[in-house]
């Protein structure tokens, strides 16, 4: 399947610039053959918008969501994005994966939050694997901090995750995430993993781009630079299969000696 990468900051504050954004980006990822695209964390409203969050902030099934419907039939393919959710009084950091008829196929709420921003205004989720079937993929959803950990990577690992979706805002001086520890991830873990960044100045932060899908193997099938672009990349599942065959790594865990890491 292809996979479409947009790294962009869109318009912070506007919603609707936002999914203008989106849906441009969502007719030239179909033009090229894509059945999936993938935007960054908190990209329909912007990620530094300080108490704009609570404010935008929206459910799950809200009007937002309805508008990402739309773009995702009209252009046939589905949608992968970072929102600010509301469930109740609570706000969460989210992202939201859309199918191309309009199913909400699953929804994350980031469970490792990072920085003061992030614990000000949002409440971390306790979900630490949530899945999707899709295009033939067992596709997983986390948000940038969370691919920082292991334990969670890993755990998506031994639930089948094929191809891993994280949006992502990942600021300077840590662009070595997307440079090294997400092919890290990728190989360690058997999987794809699509790592899509905000770019520029945002606020206070300054964010490095360098979105990357990674394969099994280690290597990078795209690699963004530090402009707004659209990237794209195949994920082969004739591919992953047999890089598991070949690579160990799963097959000669011993879990009864892991059991101090919790």
């Amino acid at each position: 399947m292809r996979t479409a990468l947009l790294q962009s900051s869109g318009r912070p504050g506007s919603v609707a610039a936002n999914l203008k954004v989106l849906d441009e980006a969502a007719g030239r990822a179909a033009a090229a053959g894509a059945g999936l695209l993938v935007a960054p964390e908190m990209f329909l409203t912007g990620y530094a918008i300080g108490a704009d969050v609570r404010r935008l902030a929206e459910p799950a099934d809200g009007d937002w969501a309805d508008a990402v419907v739309e773009i995702a039939g009209r252009h046939g393919l589905a949608v992968a994005y970072g929102y600010p959710e509301r469930d109740g009084e609570t706000v969460y950091n989210s992202a939201q994966l859309i199918a191309t008829d309009g199913s909400r196929l699953a929804n994350y709420r980031k469970t490792h939050l990072f920085g003061c921003f992030e614990h000000d205004h949002f409440t971390p989720g306790d979900e630490p694997v949530v899945q999707a079937e899709f295009g033939g993929l067992r596709i997983g959803l986390m948000i940038c901090y969370d691919v920082e950990f292991p334990e969670n990577v890993r755990a998506h690992a031994l639930a089948g995750t094929d191809l891993l979706v994280v949006p992502t805002a990942q600021m300077h001086p840590f662009q070595f995430v997307a440079e090294c520890v997400v092919p890290v991830r990728a190989f360690e873990n058997q999987m794809y993993v699509a790592y899509v960044n905000r770019v520029g100045a945002e606020g206070e932060f300054e964010f490095v781009g360098l979105s990357t899908l990674a394969g099994p193997d280690g290597v990078a099938r795209a690699r963004a630079g530090r402009d707004e672009e659209l990237v794209l990349a195949d994920i082969d599942p004739a591919f992953l299969a047999a890089s598991r065959e070949a690579n160990p790594y799963l097959k000669d865990r011993r879990p009864g000696l892991y059991r101090s890491l919790v």
